[in-house]
Protein backbone atom coordinates (compact mmCIF):
# COMPACT_ATOMS: atom_id res chain seq x y z
CA UNK A 1 0.00 0.00 0.00
CA UNK A 2 1.41 3.36 -1.03
CA UNK A 3 1.16 6.26 1.16
CA UNK A 4 2.16 9.81 0.54
CA UNK A 5 4.58 11.39 2.24
CA UNK A 6 4.19 15.49 2.25
CA UNK A 7 6.83 17.46 1.49
CA UNK A 8 9.41 18.89 3.82
CA UNK A 9 8.77 22.07 5.40
CA UNK A 10 10.94 24.81 4.07
CA UNK A 11 12.79 26.67 6.79
CA UNK A 12 11.98 30.10 7.30
CA UNK A 13 14.73 32.52 6.20
CA UNK A 14 15.58 34.48 9.39
CA UNK A 15 16.89 38.05 9.01
CA UNK A 16 18.39 39.40 11.61
CA UNK A 17 18.06 43.45 13.26
CA UNK A 18 21.16 43.60 14.98
CA UNK A 19 24.60 42.30 15.28
CA UNK A 20 24.83 43.64 18.63
CA UNK A 21 27.51 45.55 17.95
CA UNK A 22 27.50 49.58 18.99
CA UNK A 23 25.70 51.92 16.60
CA UNK A 24 29.10 54.25 17.73
CA UNK A 25 32.28 53.81 19.30
CA UNK A 26 33.03 57.56 20.27
CA UNK A 27 30.53 60.54 21.11
CA UNK A 28 32.30 62.32 17.76
CA UNK A 29 30.78 59.76 15.79
CA UNK A 30 27.87 59.23 17.43
CA UNK A 31 26.99 62.96 17.18
CA UNK A 32 27.72 63.10 13.75
CA UNK A 33 25.73 60.01 12.94
CA UNK A 34 22.61 62.00 14.79
CA UNK A 35 22.47 65.01 13.22
CA UNK A 36 22.64 64.20 9.95
CA UNK A 37 20.13 61.50 10.14
CA UNK A 38 18.13 64.35 11.98
CA UNK A 39 19.28 67.30 9.94
CA UNK A 40 17.73 64.95 7.01
CA UNK A 41 15.01 64.35 8.86
CA UNK A 42 13.82 67.97 8.87
CA UNK A 43 15.03 68.67 5.46
CA UNK A 44 12.71 66.21 4.29
CA UNK A 45 9.76 66.57 7.36
CA UNK A 46 7.14 67.89 4.50
CA UNK A 47 7.93 64.78 2.13
CA UNK A 48 5.83 61.64 3.21
CA UNK A 49 7.80 59.40 0.57
CA UNK A 50 11.17 60.00 1.87
CA UNK A 51 12.62 57.19 3.97
CA UNK A 52 15.52 58.12 6.61
CA UNK A 53 17.53 55.75 9.11
CA UNK A 54 20.71 55.32 11.23
CA UNK A 55 22.36 52.14 11.78
CA UNK A 56 19.37 50.06 10.19
CA UNK A 57 20.09 46.69 8.37
CA UNK A 58 19.73 46.44 4.61
CA UNK A 59 18.96 43.46 3.11
CA UNK A 60 19.17 43.64 -0.51
CA UNK A 61 18.72 40.37 -2.03
CA UNK A 62 15.80 38.19 -0.69
CA UNK A 63 16.54 34.95 0.96
CA UNK A 64 20.42 35.47 1.71
CA UNK A 65 20.47 37.36 4.93
CA UNK A 66 24.47 37.18 4.44
CA UNK A 67 23.96 39.88 2.55
CA UNK A 68 23.72 42.57 4.54
CA UNK A 69 25.21 45.81 5.78
CA UNK A 70 23.60 48.50 8.22
CA UNK A 71 24.54 52.25 6.74
CA UNK A 72 25.22 54.97 9.64
CA UNK A 73 23.02 56.89 7.70
CA UNK A 74 20.79 55.59 4.69
CA UNK A 75 18.22 57.69 2.83
CA UNK A 76 15.51 55.93 0.34
CA UNK A 77 13.51 58.36 -1.54
CA UNK A 78 10.29 56.63 -2.76
CA UNK A 79 9.57 54.77 0.52
CA UNK A 80 7.11 56.20 3.03
CA UNK A 81 8.35 57.33 6.64
CA UNK A 82 7.69 54.78 9.31
CA UNK A 83 9.42 52.08 11.52
CA UNK A 84 10.75 49.12 10.28
CA UNK A 85 13.18 46.57 12.34
CA UNK A 86 14.84 46.03 9.10
CA UNK A 87 15.44 47.91 5.26
CA UNK A 88 14.38 44.80 2.82
CA UNK A 89 14.81 45.55 -0.27
CA UNK A 90 12.31 43.65 -1.73
CA UNK A 91 9.40 44.56 0.78
CA UNK A 92 10.04 48.63 -0.35
CA UNK A 93 9.05 48.02 -4.03
CA UNK A 94 13.14 46.71 -5.05
CA UNK A 95 14.25 50.41 -4.22
CA UNK A 96 17.66 50.62 -3.02
CA UNK A 97 18.95 53.57 -0.38
CA UNK A 98 19.93 56.08 -3.15
CA UNK A 99 22.09 58.19 -0.14
CA UNK A 100 24.27 56.04 2.40
CA UNK A 101 26.80 57.88 4.73
CA UNK A 102 29.39 56.25 6.94
CA UNK A 103 30.89 58.30 10.24
CA UNK A 104 34.43 56.86 10.86
CA UNK A 105 35.68 55.55 13.83
CA UNK A 106 39.39 54.61 15.13
CA UNK A 107 38.84 50.68 14.46
CA UNK A 108 36.97 51.40 10.79
CA UNK A 109 40.46 50.58 8.17
CA UNK A 110 40.20 51.54 4.76
CA UNK A 111 39.99 48.14 3.82
CA UNK A 112 36.87 48.16 5.30
CA UNK A 113 35.24 51.35 3.45
CA UNK A 114 36.84 49.58 -0.08
CA UNK A 115 34.11 46.80 0.85
CA UNK A 116 31.11 48.60 1.66
CA UNK A 117 32.28 51.34 -1.13
CA UNK A 118 31.81 47.35 -3.60
CA UNK A 119 28.67 46.83 -1.72
CA UNK A 120 26.75 50.09 -2.10
CA UNK A 121 28.03 50.20 -5.87
CA UNK A 122 26.54 46.32 -6.08
CA UNK A 123 23.47 47.44 -4.89
CA UNK A 124 21.99 50.25 -6.09
CA UNK A 125 23.67 53.35 -4.33
CA UNK A 126 23.48 56.53 -5.96
CA UNK A 127 26.02 58.79 -3.58
CA UNK A 128 28.05 57.10 -0.94
CA UNK A 129 29.84 59.84 1.98
CA UNK A 130 32.71 58.65 4.15
CA UNK A 131 33.76 61.74 6.99
CA UNK A 132 35.97 60.68 9.27
CA UNK A 133 35.48 63.34 12.04
CA UNK A 134 39.27 62.75 13.86
CA UNK A 135 40.99 63.72 11.23
CA UNK A 136 38.44 65.43 8.64
CA UNK A 137 38.39 63.15 5.95
CA UNK A 138 36.07 63.26 3.67
CA UNK A 139 35.36 61.15 0.55
CA UNK A 140 32.65 61.26 -1.80
CA UNK A 141 31.53 58.83 -4.55
CA UNK A 142 28.58 59.73 -7.00
CA UNK A 143 27.10 56.82 -9.50
CA UNK A 144 27.83 57.09 -13.27
CA UNK A 145 25.93 53.91 -14.99
CA UNK A 146 27.01 50.79 -12.87
CA UNK A 147 29.85 52.67 -11.30
CA UNK A 148 30.31 54.86 -8.03
CA UNK A 149 32.80 57.39 -9.78
CA UNK A 150 35.04 59.24 -6.78
CA UNK A 151 34.18 63.13 -6.20
CA UNK A 152 37.20 64.75 -7.10
CA UNK A 153 37.21 66.90 -3.84
CA UNK A 154 33.83 66.14 -1.87
CA UNK A 155 34.86 69.05 0.46
CA UNK A 156 32.70 71.89 -2.04
CA UNK A 157 30.25 69.45 -3.41
CA UNK A 158 26.45 69.36 -3.42
CA UNK A 159 24.81 66.23 -3.00
CA UNK A 160 22.55 66.12 -6.54
CA UNK A 161 20.48 63.90 -4.58
CA UNK A 162 19.71 65.57 -1.55
CA UNK A 163 20.57 69.42 -2.77
CA UNK A 164 23.20 69.55 0.40
CA UNK A 165 26.44 70.95 0.15
CA UNK A 166 29.67 69.77 1.40
CA UNK A 167 31.74 72.83 3.07
CA UNK A 168 35.27 72.92 5.05
CA UNK A 169 35.19 74.50 8.73
CA UNK A 170 38.27 76.10 9.89
CA UNK A 171 36.92 75.06 13.66
CA UNK A 172 37.40 71.32 15.04
CA UNK A 173 34.86 69.78 13.56
CA UNK A 174 36.10 70.26 10.50
CA UNK A 175 33.01 69.64 8.22
CA UNK A 176 30.01 72.41 7.88
CA UNK A 177 26.94 70.81 5.72
CA UNK A 178 24.59 73.35 4.51
CA UNK A 179 20.67 72.83 3.44
CA UNK A 180 19.62 73.91 0.09
CA UNK A 181 18.05 77.21 2.57
CA UNK A 182 21.90 78.24 2.71
CA UNK A 183 21.64 77.41 6.80
CA UNK A 184 23.83 74.87 8.27
CA UNK A 185 22.89 71.79 9.51
CA UNK A 186 22.68 71.79 13.24
CA UNK A 187 23.10 69.50 16.68
CA UNK A 188 20.18 68.85 19.01
CA UNK A 189 21.26 71.10 21.22
CA UNK A 190 21.75 74.07 18.43
CA UNK A 191 18.66 73.43 17.09
CA UNK A 192 16.75 73.47 20.69
CA UNK A 193 18.65 76.95 20.91
CA UNK A 194 17.27 78.27 18.23
CA UNK A 195 13.62 77.38 18.49
CA UNK A 196 14.11 79.02 21.69
CA UNK A 197 15.33 82.19 20.56
CA UNK A 198 12.85 82.29 17.68
CA UNK A 199 9.95 81.32 20.58
CA UNK A 200 11.67 84.90 22.58
CA UNK A 201 11.63 86.76 19.07
CA UNK A 202 8.34 86.40 18.59
CA UNK A 203 7.04 86.72 22.24
CA UNK A 204 9.01 90.21 22.23
CA UNK A 205 7.14 90.63 18.80
CA UNK A 206 3.42 90.31 20.07
CA UNK A 207 4.49 92.36 23.51
CA UNK A 208 5.36 95.15 20.69
CA UNK A 209 2.49 94.82 19.02
CA UNK A 210 0.37 95.17 22.10
CA UNK A 211 1.77 97.91 23.75
CA UNK A 212 1.19 99.59 20.31
CA UNK A 213 -2.38 98.81 20.28
CA UNK A 214 -2.88 99.98 23.81
CA UNK A 215 -1.22 103.71 23.11
CA UNK A 216 -3.48 103.88 19.91
CA UNK A 217 -6.33 103.00 21.97
CA UNK A 218 -5.10 105.92 24.59
CA UNK A 219 -5.24 108.35 21.09
CA UNK A 220 -8.83 107.17 20.79
CA UNK A 221 -7.73 104.92 17.81
CA UNK A 222 -8.95 101.40 18.12
CA UNK A 223 -6.39 99.14 15.90
CA UNK A 224 -7.91 96.81 13.67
Amino acid sequence: MSRIVPPNPVLEVVYPDTDGRPMAENTRQYRWIVMIKENLEVLFGDRPDVFIAGDLFWYPVEGNPRIVTAPDVMVAIGRPKGDRDSFKQWEEAGVAPQVVFEIRSTSNSDAEMAEKLRFYERHGVEEFYDFDPETGSLFGWQRTGRVLKAIPDAYGSTSPTLGIRFERDDGPEFLRIVGPDGGRFLTTLEHSEARKLAERRAQAERERAERLAAKLRELGIEPD
